[in-house]
């Protein structure tokens, strides 16, 4: 990430189809103001006074948060999932969500998580610096196999060590923008039962699909078989405001110690959070909370526009390789439902050394697909992103690539 800020920062002329953030068009500061405002109303709603609402925005807070119950409200209208706020933890963006439930699950030197490969470098990053060995699983073209996972699963389990969890993007992954089909989501909590993993969803991607066609979560589906194997992993980077950093996990899973007292795993988990960031700022939660309770707790329907957006940049992504690379037998690409991201292969090595090249000499940044392995791979793809520009940047980002691509091949 520190090396593509950089480059991007010495070709600021560059076309950026590394960039994986939201598109700036749809925030203005004024907001933050009109929502937290729409917040506070909401308190005074259900009876606290000004003091109270004063330091419920302005002191040390709950450390798993002040707003678990709008989330999971919102939740229920948007997703199926039906959770109680005591389930809920809302974390400093998603990737201390991320933090959180590694640290609370390893805990033993034999404990180690399995990640679909390629994956999202926040994860695997923040595995590393915890010290919590990842195992890889392979995603096919069509998204992670459930098949796969239990043979992995039984390896690790030979091998001495203990599989603990399982971290995927069911939807518009990232990097590969594949998602799963509903069969194979099933079926991957089938296994995750057999094996004894408890499964990481993360779903920053689900609003943004092609169309309307329902894709439940993991979470959704296990609930509704009255399963516990899925920790739901939050954000609202990009159905709210990014620079709010805000995200939350779900963890209803029931945990009784050696006393026989029972609790759920979000409220055990707290321990781990306290002593990361104490609690999530207040103020962050209140904007957040404020879009929520004005959304009617559905950020579906708040995000319409956004929606719209997002599939217009992926048709015009889509579009822009068929028109630049459609008459090139040996390029080749995915064709995601939806999401930000898509991967081009490409018939030579796509390394950091390129990308300089490719940003000083034709104009346009992308993001090598070897950067989402761990051990090797992905040396012949690039991730295209599509989420940060107007469409006709993106068909000029990709016209330049074709030169590049022509240059080299030829």
């Amino acid at each position: 990430m520190n090396f593509l800020n950089e480059v991007a920062a010495r070709f600021p002329d560059a076309v950026s189809l590394a960039a994986g953030r939201p598109y700036d068009g749809f925030y203005v500061a004024d907001d933050v103001e009109r929502y937290l405002r729409v917040y506070r109303d909401h308190l005074a709603g259900t009876g606290l006074s000004a003091s109270a609402i004063d330091r419920t925005l302005l002191q040390y807070g709950r450390t798993n948060g002040v707003i678990g119950d709008l989330i999971a409200r919102t939740l229920a209208v948007d997703e199926g999932i039906e959770v109680p706020a005591e389930a809920v933890m809302v974390t400093a963006g998603c990737q201390e969500a991320m933090i959180v439930a590694l640290r609370g699950l390893c805990a033993g030197p034999d404990d180690v998580v399995l990640a679909v490969e390629p994956c999202y470098v926040g994860f695997t990053g923040a595995a590393r610096i915890l010290g919590i060995e990842v195992v890889p699983v392979p995603e096919a073209a069509d998204g992670l196999d459930p098949e796969a996972v239990l043979r992995v699963a039984r390896e690790v389990r030979a091998s001495g060590r203990r599989a603990r969890a399982l971290y995927v993007v069911p939807n518009f992954a990232n990097p590969s923008g594949v998602s799963m089909a509903v069969a194979a989501r099933r079926r991957l909590l089938e296994v995750a039962s057999e094996a004894g993993l408890l499964i990481l969803e993360d779903d920053p991607y689900g609003l943004f699909g092609l169309d309307d066609e329902a894709r439940p979560t993991l979470k959704a589906l296990d609930g509704a078989a009255g399963g516990r194997s899925v920790i739901y992993l939050g954000s609202f980077a990009k159905s709210v405001f990014p620079g709010a950093r805000v995200g939350f996990l779900v963890a209803d899973q029931v945990v009784v110690d050696g006393a026989g007292r029972r609790t759920l795993l979000a409220e055990e988990l707290s321990t781990v959070k306290s002593m990361v960031t104490v609690n999530t700022s207040p103020i962050a939660q209140g904007v957040v909370g404020g879009v929520l309770v004005d959304a009617e707790y559905s950020l579906r329907a708040a995000n319409r526009a956004k929606v719209e957006f997002y599939r217009r940049n992926m048709r015009a992504l889509l579009a822009a390789l068929e028109h630049e690379f459609g008459d090139d037998e040996p390029m080749t690409w995915n064709t995601p439902s939806g999401g930000f991201f898509a991967v081009l292969n490409v018939p030579f090595v796509a390394d950091e050394a390129l990308v300089e090249v490719s940003a000083r000499d034709y104009g346009v940044l992308w993001t090598p697909m070897c950067f989402f392995y761990g051990d090797g791979g992905g040396e012949g793809a690039i991730r295209l992103s599509c989420s940060a520009l107007e469409p006709p940047r993106i068909e000029e980002g990709v016209r330049r690539l074709g030169k590049l691509v022509r240059d080299l091949v030829s």
